[in-house]
Parts: C-alpha cells; structure tokens; sequence
C-alpha cells in the first residue's frame, strides 16, 4: 500500500506546479488611484492626486515619467475585512511602486501589513503578513526583483487609528510601502 503516499506527494507536486505557473503571468491593469497618501487618516477613500492617468501609459505628459524617477506618493493600500487580496481600485497604486523599483534598481522597500483588532494575535499576525505577500508577489509578476523586498507584519500591534468603529478598523487593515 505504498501507493498511497506517493500519490497524495504527487498531488501535491502537481498542486504547486499549477500555482506557480498560474502566478508567473503578468499583466499591467490601469485604473484611478485611491487612498491617503501617507498612510494618514482622511476619513475615507479619495482620489489620491487627482491625475488618474499618471500611472498609465508612459507616452504624453512627462507624468508617467515622473513618477518613474520619484517615489510614488500614495504609499498605503487598503483591504477588505478578512481578505488579503489587492482591491482593484490599488492596483494602479502598486503599478507606480512597480515602476519606480525597476526603474531604481538599488531602491528597497519594506512591506508593512496591517490588520484591525478584531481576531487573535496570532491569527492577525499571519492576515497582515499574507497581505503584505500578496503586494510583494504582485510586484514580483510585474518585474520587481525580490532582492529589493522584505516583508514585515504587525498585525493589529499598530493601528493608524484608534477606534472601534467600522471607520477605524478599514483604516487599520492596510498594507504600508515603506522606503
């Protein structure tokens, strides 16, 4: 019956070959840019400055280059309650932090995930460090190396806001770019 165990190996093996071929295909996605700029409390989510397309194609106004040589202003993305999945109003956001890394080759961020209090220590440790995964392998797909990424998670250990109230709880389960 030693059939059973390699079987079971092989489902696995199988399983992570799929994963990981699934994940390595990219694509650019272009959409508004949402959320404060500095990780801040704003109250809630607002265009981030105004140029939608500023982290769009790179032909036209200098402003797709420009945010090529500087870091992009808006450097926290916000998550659903018990998610760890990037909202597609951010992933422009992560688009222009991709830009900026491959375009600053000797540029480093740390990835900060965050979750509200809500759950246990532990469990919010792993939401916080899954979210800050998934922004990292975004910006792996997109050609970031990931020699120029850490990850690091606080969970609910520091929130942006204190509170106990929707409001401040969607302000807490974010994901901070930190250069």
């Amino acid at each position: 019956m030693q059939l059973k165990p390699l079987a079971r190996s092989l489902a696995a093996a199988l399983s992570i070959v799929v994963i990981a071929g699934c994940s390595s295909t990219g694509g650019t996605q272009d959409g508004d840019s949402y959320g404060s700029q500095d990780g801040s409390t704003t109250g809630s989510s607002t265009s981030g400055t105004g140029t939608g397309s500023q982290y769009g194609s790179t032909s036209g106004s200098g402003a797709g280059q420009q945010a090529d040589s500087r870091i992009p202003e808006v450097r926290t993305i916000y998550f659903d309650y018990d998610r760890d999945t990037i909202k597609s109003e951010y992933e422009s956001v992560v688009m222009a932090h991709a830009r900026y890394l491959r375009a600053n080759p000797n540029a480093q961020v740390v990835l900060h995930g965050h979750t509200d209090e809500r759950g246990t220590r532990e469990y919010n440790m792993a939401l916080g460090e899954r979210r800050a995964n998934a922004v990292e392998r975004f910006l792996n797909i997109q050609g970031v190396s990931p020699s120029q990424m850490s990850v690091v998670s606080y969970g609910e250990e520091r929130p942006a806001v204190n509170g106990q109230d929707e409001s401040a709880y969607a302000q807490n389960r974010r994901v901070v770019f930190n250069y």
